[in-house]
């Protein structure tokens, strides 16, 4: 049983801006490629009891969409977001199942605007100026920064600030608990992506609780870098 206290999600917050603050409160989402359909549920258990009640199940493995279902049946309090979504097709799939928020790895403009036609959250993928100018134009205020680490990290981003002064990025490829702290401290990032928070040989062996302890260790080096 979960004993953690958990943030507002889209069950009590309603509106696209929410999603995005509650976000931002929790600085870390992470990252979830499911092995198989029945780690869903536990796995779910263990981001909240770790105090990152958020989910990116990402559409690297067959069992993406019926792992967001039974995240949205089962375990309502995590928030679920699709990642890795590479068509307009999918995007549709995942808000089927339950997600709330649609993550590109790159810019494609089919599903963007067809996130922005159905009024569902996107954070597109966003590596050069172009990308950003291209989410910019639309309206878009957050962006996914991918993959992070090979295109230069907190130095880009540094730099981006200038003349992207009213974007916000959510930077994820690479990021991990050794550098997480110098990605959450930059103004311009609202929260860091990425698998670190649910370790591979954790998840592969189901220790649920090692799982809900390297959260716990993401979110307080986040919180501890905005300090």
């Amino acid at each position: 049983m979960s004993t953690a206290v958990l943030e507002p999600t889209l069950t009590t917050l309603s509106d696209k801006q929410a999603t995005i603050d509650t976000m931002s409160r929790l600085g870390v989402v992470p990252l979830v490629t499911l092995n198989d359909v029945d780690e869903a549920i536990p796995l779910a258990h263990a981001l909240a009891d770790g105090g990152v009640p958020i989910a990116e199940v990402t559409f690297r493995s067959e069992a993406a969409l019926a792992g967001m279902a039974r995240i949205h049946d089962y375990v309502p309090e995590v928030m679920l977001i699709a990642g890795t979504v590479h068509s307009v097709e999918q995007a549709r799939q995942a808000v089927a199942a339950g997600c709330i928020g649609i993550v590109t790895p790159s810019f494609d403009e089919r599903v963007v605007d067809w996130c922005l036609d159905s009024d569902v959250l996107v954070l597109p993928g966003t590596a050069v100026p172009s990308d950003i100018e291209k989410a910019y134009d639309r309206g878009l205020r957050y962006a996914k920064f991918f993959p992070a680490e090979a295109y230069g990290g907190v130095k880009t981003l540094k730099a981006l600030a200038g003349p992207f002064a009213e974007m916000n990025f959510l930077p994820t490829g690479g990021v991990n608990l050794k550098n997480v702290a110098d990605y959450a401290a930059l103004r311009n990032v609202f929260a860091v992506g990425g698998s670190f928070p649910v370790p591979s040989a954790a998840q592969k062996i189901g220790d649920w609780a090692a799982v809900a302890q390297a959260c716990r260790a993401a979110r307080e080096a986040v919180a501890a870098a905005r300090a």
